[in-house]
């Protein structure tokens, strides 16, 4: 009478699990304690694989519901929270390989002014030690925030000129 699963699958929600406690982490800091993410015990349908979903828990109303409800800022750092809990969890199991470099492309966009600081602070948290997190935006106000930049600015010609800024 149970759901039967593919070992290869229980394999994977193990450790989805462990990533999913470690991004848990940042994403209470990043949404001021409103978000927890929960991995789905069940498929939505027949054809996705049971157990490799995600919904979120809202702590202010106490709901739990699909991560396809969440706002595209929202949505950015639980994606945020995701990527750097598998970094954590890739160190935390890989016997000795650190990841010392991370970069983020885009997303900052969909941020408000608060989510954008809060954000901004999860990655200065990791910057602070002895890791590079380097982000890729086009966002203004992240350039008043960012102590070190490249530059790239397109030329007419086709080309692109590089200036670092310290």
């Amino acid at each position: 009478g149970r759901e039967k699963i593919m070992l290869e699958t229980y394999v994977q929600t193990t450790y989805f699990d462990r990533i999913i406690r470690r991004a848990n982490l940042r994403l209470m800091k990043m949404t001021n304690g409103q978000y927890d993410l929960i991995r789905r015990k069940t498929a939505d349908n027949q054809r996705s694989q049971s157990g490799l979903e995600l919904d979120v828990i809202d702590h202010y109303n106490d709901t739990v519901r699909s991560v396809n409800t969440l706002s595209g800022g929202e949505s950015f750092k639980a994606s945020l929270s995701l990527a750097l809990g598998l970094s954590d969890e890739i160190q935390s199991s890989a016997g000795g390989i650190r990841l010392d470099t991370m970069f983020i492309d885009e997303g900052f966009g969909s941020l408000d002014e608060e989510s954008l600081r809060q954000a901004l602070r999860v990655l200065a948290e990791l910057s602070g030690g002895d890791r590079t997190v380097g982000i890729i935006s086009h966002v203004a106000e992240l350039k008043t925030s960012i102590d070190r930049q490249i530059i790239v600015s397109k030329e007419r010609s086709g080309g692109s000129t590089v200036r670092i800024q310290v």
